[in-house]
C-alpha cells in the first residue's frame, strides 16, 4: 500500500484511514475497518461505499483485494449491492425507517465480532450434511434428542451444576415451556404468586389459563421473602413464578441470602418454583440458579431468546425429575406440537461446538458497551452492568415522539399500580441509534 492510507481521502472513504492500524492481510484489515465504522457511525445504514477500483487505487493494492473484502462484508451482512448503483450500507427492516426507534423489544444486540447469519448459514449446511433432510421436516414426539437434551443440560451447567439430561425437556421457547408448565401445576380458578412487576407474556398465559396472579411486593433485590409468605399463606397459592436475576422490567437480582430465602418460604408453604432464568447465563459469573438449591421443587426455564438469539425459539427446561420431564413434554406436545426441527438440531450444534459461547461472548461484550453508554446518558436508569434492559422509575407519561418505550402498565400484575417505563437497549442495530434514542428519552425528562 502506498501514502493514501496515511490520510487525504476523499469524502465517503475517510472510513479507509482504518486500514493502516489492522492486522493480517490487506483484504481482512478493509473488512475490518468497514465493520468498525458501521459500528462505531461512522458510516450509517443507506451510504454507499465507494466503488471497489476506487478503493483499490486510494489503498494502491489490487482490485480483487477489494472484492475479497467487500463480499467478506457481504456475507456478514453489513453491505448490500444493487447492479448499476453500487454498494450500500445495509439498513436493518424497519430501524428507523419511519422514524422511530424501538426500545420496547427485549433483544440481544447484535453480538460484537460476529456475523449470526454467516454463522446460521454454515451450521445449517452442517447439519442438512449429517442429517437426512426428511428427518428434520418430519413431526418429533417427546422432549427432545438425547443429543438435544444432553446439550440443554450443558447449556444449563452455569448456575446449576450437572443437570441429568433425562430431567431436560427442549421446548419452542420459554413462552411454550411457561404455558405448558401452568397446565401441568395449576388448574382453572387457583392461584400463583408472581412478581408485582413481572412479563406480560406470563400474565398473559396465567389468564389463558383461566388462573388468578397474586402479586408479590419486590423491593432492590425483587420478591421479598416475608410478603411471599404472606402471600402464599393468604392466597393458598402452591405454584410461585420468578426471575432471580435480572428481573423483566425492574432488572433487579437476588443476591445469595435472597435466593435461599425465596426457596424456604416456598419450601414451607409446599409450593413449587418456575425459575424463568433468562438472563442468567449473560452475567460473567453465572448466579446460583434456584433450581441449585431445590431441584426438586423447580421448574428452570432458561430461553436462548436472550442470550443468543430469539430467532431459534428454543428454550430448555430443567424438570424436578424425570417423571414430571415426560409430562411436560406431553404438555408441550399438545400446546404446540414440538420446536422446530432444524431450529433445535442447530442449537444443540452451536452449544456442542462451541459457537453459543462465542455467540454469548460477543452479546456479552456489546450488553457492556450499550449499558455503559446508558448510564452516560441517563444515570438515573437502573441496571446492572451488561443488563440488556434499564429501568427509569416514575416514568410518567407516554413515549417520546419517535420512540417505542415499554410502560410500567405493561407489566403490573392484577391490584398493582406502578409508574415508569423498561427501556431495552439490544434492539437498535447500532450503538450510534441507541445513544440518539437515549438522548431524546433524557431530554423528555428534564
Amino acid at each position: 500500500m502506498g501514502d493514501a492510507r496515511e490520510g487525504g481521502f476523499p469524502a465517503g472513504a475517510a472510513w479507509l484511514r482504518r486500514v493502516a492500524a489492522g492486522e493480517g492481510p490487506i483484504y481482512r484489515r478493509v473488512f475490518e475497518a468497514l465493520r468498525a465504522a458501521v459500528a462505531d457511525g461512522e458510516l450509517s445504514p443507506g451510504d454507499q461505499l465507494p466503488p471497489q477500483r476506487t478503493v483499490a487505487g486510494l489503498l494502491e493494492v489490487d482490485f480483487t483485494t477489494v472484492t475479497r473484502a467487500y463480499a467478506l462484508a457481504r456475507e456478514h451482512g453489513l453491505v448490500e449491492g444493487a447492479t448499476g448503483r453500487g454498494t450500500f450500507v445495509r439498513r436493518r427492516a424497519g430501524e428507523e425507517e419511519a422514524g422511530l426507534v424501538d426500545l420496547s423489544m427485549n433483544l440481544p444486540p447484535p453480538p460484537e465480532g460476529l456475523s449470526l447469519a454467516a454463522l446460521l448459514r454454515e451450521t445449517t449446511a452442517a447439519v442438512l450434511a449429517r442429517t437426512d433432510p426428511a428427518t428434520l421436516m418430519a413431526y418429533h414426539a417427546g422432549a427432545g434428542s438425547l443429543a438435544q437434551r444432553a446439550a440443554g443440560a450443558a447449556w444449563l451447567v452455569p448456575g446449576q451444576g450437572s443437570v441429568d439430561p433425562e430431567r431436560v425437556v427442549v421446548c419452542a421457547g420459554a413462552q411454550a415451556a411457561l404455558s405448558a408448565i401452568l397446565a401441568l401445576e395449576t388448574a382453572p380458578g387457583d392461584a400463583v404468586v408472581v412478581e408485582a412487576l413481572t412479563y406480560p407474556g406470563l400474565l398473559a398465559a396465567l389468564a389463558a389459563r383461566g388462573v388468578r396472579a397474586v402479586a408479590c411486593p419486590m423491593d432492590a433485590e425483587g420478591m421479598i421473602p416475608g410478603a411471599l409468605a404472606a402471600q402464599l399463606a393468604a392466597s393458598r397459592a402452591r405454584l410461585v413464578v420468578l426471575t432471580p436475576t435480572w428481573q423483566n422490567p425492574t432488572t433487579a437480582t437476588m443476591g445469595a441470602e435472597r435466593r435461599a430465602a425465596v426457596v424456604e418460604a416456598c419450601a414451607r408453604a409446599g409450593a413449587r418454583i418456575v425459575e424463568d432464568d433468562a438472563y442468567g447465563r449473560l452475567p460473567e459469573a453465572s448466579p446460583t440458579a434456584l433450581a441449585a438449591l431445590a431441584p426438586k421443587r423447580t421448574w428452570r426455564v432458561a430461553t436462548l431468546a436472550k442470550a443468543l438469539t430469539p430467532g431459534l425459539r428454543i428454550a430448555y427446561v430443567a424438570a424436578p425429575d424425570p417423571e414430571a420431564a415426560g409430562r411436560l413434554a406431553a404438555a408441550g406436545h399438545a400446546l404446540c406440537q414440538m420446536p422446530a426441527p432444524l431450529m433445535a438440531a442447530v442449537a444443540a450444534a452451536w452449544i456442542r461446538d462451541g459457537a453459543a459461547q462465542a455467540i454469548l461472548a460477543g452479546v456479552r461484550a456489546e450488553a457492556v458497551a450499550r449499558r455503559a453508554l446508558a448510564a452516560e446518558i441517563l444515570p438515573r436508569a437502573v441496571g446492572p452492568e451488561g443488563c440488556l434492559h434499564v429501568w427509569l422509575e416514575r416514568a410518567a407519561g407516554g413515549s417520546p415522539e419517535g420512540l417505542s418505550l415499554a410502560p410500567a402498565t405493561l407489566f403490573a400484575a392484577p391490584g398493582v399500580a406502578a409508574e415508569g417505563a423498561r427501556l431495552s437497549l439490544g434492539a437498535p442495530g447500532k450503538r450510534a441509534v441507541l445513544a440518539s434514542a437515549l438522548r431524546r428519552v433524557a431530554a423528555s425528562l428534564t
